[in-house]
């Protein structure tokens, strides 16, 4: 379908579920699916992965001085809810049935699994060969300056528990394919050494050193906590499973701070929706206070004012280029 002709029919959805009170009203522009002000109030439909646009639709309220925002969404209205109850802002979420909405009902976080003890027993090669362990969500891997290069990994057919090299799920199935007869450790060092390479400052671009940009600015945060004031900085899971490796998801640390803990959440590139991911994290870790981190250029005026209408003291720091 041409991009007019859906923007035009999400238009015309939109002031169907609104109904009456929508008569005279004409949606603006929202890439995430349609939206429109009535009186004061700004109303949006969310039809591109609601999950990932609670965010865009708060900016879009924001930017038009709402005095609230009703969220329509017919999948994922769930974990929209939840994130917007940790704003101060009003939202409320209303699942599409049909051709009309009900209130949403909110999904908690989910609980994150511990690894297996049988999986943790490869700790040791992936120290060994240089990368750093991080466990997630059940899953141990390793990563070299924030990009992973090995999951420990339970093969399907025999049931045995194995340390896989690669990143993400195809790579490391043709790592298997190509290099399965060479030792895990001795596979894994080579991996680490070329990756490092690729992930240091002045490196020449590359592919390795485009993926996960926010995981790498977390490295660096580790390294040098006191870029954020901080007396320390440990990597947390965040607060959901991130899908894979080659989207952009920001990540989670906890930090230290004159004795308060603090969630640090790390983002590359323009994420409007950085904040609720941060509200989840914040609730996560049980801590009311965050700093979401962005290099300077990322750092735009609306992810403040989102930022400043949280439940949650979240302030957006903005760093340049960290050596």
């Amino acid at each position: 379908m041409e991009p007019e002709r859906r923007t035009q029919l999400l238009a015309m959805k939109l002031k169907a579920l609104i109904g009456v009170a929508a008569a005279g009203c004409e949606p603006g522009q929202f890439g995430a699916g349609a939206a429109m002000m009535v009186g004061t109030h700004a109303w949006a439909l969310l039809e591109q992965q609601p999950e990932r646009n609670l965010g865009a639709a708060v900016a879009w309220a924001l930017r038009r001085d709402a005095t609230g925002l009703t969220v329509l969404a017919d999948r994922n209205s769930d974990v929209l809810a939840r994130r917007a109850a940790g704003f101060a802002f009003p939202i409320e979420v209303r699942h599409i049935d049909g051709t009309s909405h009900v209130a949403a009902a909110t999904e908690p976080l989910p609980v994150v699994a511990d690894v297996p003890a049988a999986h943790r027993e490869w700790t040791d090669t992936i120290v060994a060969a240089g990368a750093v362990p991080v466990e997630e969500h059940g899953v141990l891997a390793g990563e070299v300056r924030g990009l992973e290069v090995c999951r420990v990994v339970v093969d399907t057919h025999t049931g045995a528990v194995r340390l896989d090299v690669g990143i993400g799920a195809d790579d490391r199935e043709m790592f298997q394919m190509l290099h399965g007869g060479k030792p895990t450790l001795e596979a894994l060092t080579d991996v680490v050494s070329f990756v490092a390479a690729q992930r240091i400052p002045g490196a020449v671009r590359h592919p390795l050193n485009l993926l996960a940009q926010e995981r790498l600015l977390r490295f660096h945060l580790i390294d040098h906590p006191e870029l954020v004031g901080a007396q320390s900085l440990v990597p947390a899971p965040p607060p959901v499973q991130r899908p894979n490796l080659k989207d952009p998801v920001p990540c989670v640390a906890l930090a230290e701070i004159d004795g308060r803990r603090v969630a640090v959440v790390c983002s590359s590139g323009v994420d409007l929706d950085v904040v609720p991911f941060t509200i989840d994290a914040c609730s996560a870790l049980g801590v009311d206070e965050a700093l979401i981190v962005v290099p300077a250029r990322d750092a735009l005026p609306i992810q403040h004012r989102i930022a400043a209408a949280a439940r949650a003291t979240i302030t957006v720091l903005g760093l340049d280029a960290v050596a």
